[in-house]
C-alpha cells in the first residue's frame, strides 16, 4: 500500500532554515508527481510546491517563491523540501502527497511533520 512518511520538522528561530523528507514506499515513485503541502492550525491544506516524475518541473507557490526548493531522488524513492528565510506565518503541518492538485483531495499523504517558527 502507498506508504509516505515526513520528517525533519522541528522549531526554529525566524530566518533559520530546516530540510524536510518524505520517504515513498508501496508504489512507483519515479513515476509520479508529488506535492508539498502544509496546513497551518484553523485553516486547510494549502498546496507549497507541486513536482514532475523527473523533478524537472517544479512549481511554487508564491507564499514561498524564492525561500523553499523542492527535489526529490528517485533511486532513495523520497522527496525533499529545503526551507530557507523561514517566517512565523510559515508555522503549520507540513506534509507530502502522491499526485498534483488540491491537497484536500489527494487521496494518499503522509502524516505530516510539524514546523514552527519563532518570532
Amino acid at each position: 500500500q502507498v506508504q509516505l512518511a515526513e520528517s525533519g520538522g522541528g522549531l526554529v528561530q525566524s530566518g533559520g532554515s530546516l530540510r524536510l523528507s518524505c520517504a515513498a514506499s508501496g508504489f512507483t515513485f519515479s513515476s509520479s508527481y508529488m506535492t508539498w503541502a502544509r496546513q497551518a492550525p484553523g485553516k486547510g491544506p494549502e498546496w507549497v510546491a507541486q513536482i514532475s516524475d523527473d523533478g524537472a518541473r517544479i512549481t511554487y507557490a508564491d507564499s514561498v517563491k524564492g525561500r523553499f526548493t523542492a527535489s526529490r531522488d528517485n533511486a532513495k524513492n523520497t522527496l525533499y523540501l529545503q526551507m530557507n528565510s523561514l517566517k512565523p506565518e510559515d508555522t503549520a503541518l507540513y506534509f507530502c502527497a502522491k499526485g498534483i492538485g488540491n491537497p484536500t483531495y489527494l487521496p494518499f499523504r503522509g502524516q505530516g511533520t510539524q514546523v514552527t517558527v519563532s518570532s
